[in-house]
């Protein structure tokens, strides 16, 4: 019998889009907006925002003033983000499709500072892909450009659990939403799987919507030997957003 391939970590964020911002208004919230913004304002040249999605964090970082472009995969995720724009009538800020593995801009391009915000880089779920997109980046990045790169904590300590109710509350007027949760994981490949089962109310009407997100566990200091290999210098490590130093624990 041959091994499956694990799965790729672009899948299901389509699926998602529709309740990714009501997720994260309940979980991530606004925590890590500052530590972007304040590096936003240090920046003269251009800003690239890798998986910018539906603009969570495009949206505040260019109120800074900084011009932002934001590329994604997910054309769903994308369609709120431009939304989430055209409302800000934000005019230095862009998104678009496009694979981050191979990055549609030319070699130095003006951008001072690329950021792989929320984890991002660890929905890259093959090791190659991940080389491909440190590459990429090396190769727009003039000298002494910033890629700022936040990883989600440790995923090995996550504990595995089946149909969780993660979160519940109202979505606009007269619909509810519940998240049912199970998360797996695949030791062998160092992957996580959160599959996803979210429960529309409206009245009498119930749906139900079913997707699975994969992530690859990358610790610290892992991360820290691949984007040397791929020529960066490590300024620094931290342990939150407010700039704490990094420890293992």
């Amino acid at each position: 019998m041959s091994r499956q391939a694990p799965a790729e970590g672009w899948k299901g964020w389509d699926e998602y889009a529709p309740f990714y911002d009501w997720e994260n208004a309940q979980t991530v919230a606004r925590r890590d907006v500052a530590f972007w913004t304040r590096l936003a304002r240090a920046q003269e040249g251009r800003i690239l925002e890798l998986g910018c999605g539906t603009g969570r964090l495009t949206v505040p970082v260019a109120r800074t003033g900084a011009r932002v472009v934001g590329i994604d995969r997910s054309q769903a995720m994308l369609a709120r983000g431009r939304r989430r724009l055209r409302r800000a009538r934000l005019s230095n800020a862009s998104v678009l499709l496009g694979d981050i593995r191979h990055l549609p801009f030319r070699r130095r391009s003006g951008f001072s500072l690329v950021m792989a915000p929320y984890g991002m880089l660890q929905s890259l779920t093959r090791e190659r892909d991940l080389r491909a997109v440190i590459a990429s980046v090396h190769d727009v990045l003039p000298r002494g450009g910033l890629f700022v790169v936040d990883l989600v904590p440790d995923l090995p300590r996550w504990d595995e659990y089946e149909r969780r109710e993660s979160l519940s509350g109202a979505r606009g007027r007269g619909t509810t939403l519940t998240l049912i949760e199970t998360v797996r994981q695949d030791a062998a490949r160092k992957l996580t799987i959160f599959d996803h089962e979210y429960v529309e109310r409206r009245g009498r009407q119930r749906r139900v919507h079913r997707f699975s997100l994969t992530f690859r566990t990358l610790s610290v200091p892992q991360m820290r030997r691949r984007l040397e290999a791929g020529g960066f210098t490590i300024r620094a490590a931290l342990g939150d957003h407010l700039g704490g130093p990094w420890d293992d624990r």
